[in-house]
């Protein structure tokens, strides 16, 4: 659909934005017989409202500067015209700045709270798939690829490998508080992301034995947050858990 086409991309919905505003404001010019400077400005904030929530700011912005012209220039006396007599209509016109730019901000922290909403129920559901799979008598050879999968999508990570035993000495290593070191120094990964020169490693340990292993290559330009860290741990907790000892070679690789 249109309206999809335009929300999905930046460039059409900022032209929209600037356009809109200023289309409206010329047909309630053309109705200003029918239709009265209160009735216009609110037409004209509903407008704002529309496009500034679709969360981008610099829409939101576009729009109701866009509006407050188009209120100034079609609806406001003296029509046609840049200036203003009635205070009433600089108010309005300011208004309609203000308002444009608040539902902007708080639209675009509520798709930012819907979206890590998103991101942890994704999460939830990889920990318990992967906690059922012991509890339904899936072998630990089908057991691995799908923990994989899970700890892949979850950092985001180009490719994800099971090895049983230790890592090698040179890998980067994931710790249970969602931090990442290299050979006992710490690594800023929110910074800088997961070394892109070397495997980082989810440990796999029972009874305080390391019996295997995740090994990450990391996608460019990924940088896992703590508690997406914290979830590969814990997705590598479920094969932890089981009795029989975790076997080499399941792999997943991003398509």
């Amino acid at each position: 659909m249109l309206i999809d086409r335009i929300r999905d991309s930046p460039v059409l919905l900022r032209v929209t934005a600037v356009v809109l505003p200023l289309a409206t404001a010329g047909l309630l010019y053309l109705l200003r017989s029918l239709i009265g400077g209160s009735s216009a400005a609110l037409i004209l904030v509903l407008v704002v409202v529309a496009m500034a929530a679709t969360g981008d700011r610099v829409s939101g912005a576009l729009a109701a500067l866009s509006s407050a012209i188009g209120f100034d220039f079609f609806v406001a006396s003296p029509r046609l015209d840049f200036d203003i007599d009635d205070v009433a209509d600089v108010e309005m016109a300011i208004l309609l700045l203000l308002v444009g730019i608040a539902v902007s901000e708080l639209a675009l922290r509520g798709r930012r709270q819907q979206a890590a909403a998103s991101e942890r129920s994704g999460y939830l559901s990889g920990v318990l798939e992967s906690a059922e799979l012991a509890a339904r008598g899936i072998p630990i050879s089908d057991a691995i690829p799908t923990v994989a999968g899970h700890i892949w999508r979850t950092l985001g990570a180009e490719r994800v490998t099971y090895e049983q035993g230790v890592p090698h000495r040179d890998c980067a290593i994931i710790q249970r508080d969602g931090t990442v070191t290299l050979e006992g120094d710490p690594l800023d990964v929110t910074r800088d992301g997961l070394p892109a020169d070397r495997h980082t490693a989810v440990l796999v340990v029972q009874q305080e034995r390391v019996v295997g292993h995740f090994l990450v290559a990391p996608a460019k330009r990924e940088r896992p947050r703590p508690e997406q860290l914290r979830v590969a741990v814990l997705l590598a907790d479920q094969i932890a858990r089981r009795r029989d000892v975790p076997a080499p070679g399941a792999a997943r690789s991003r398509d």
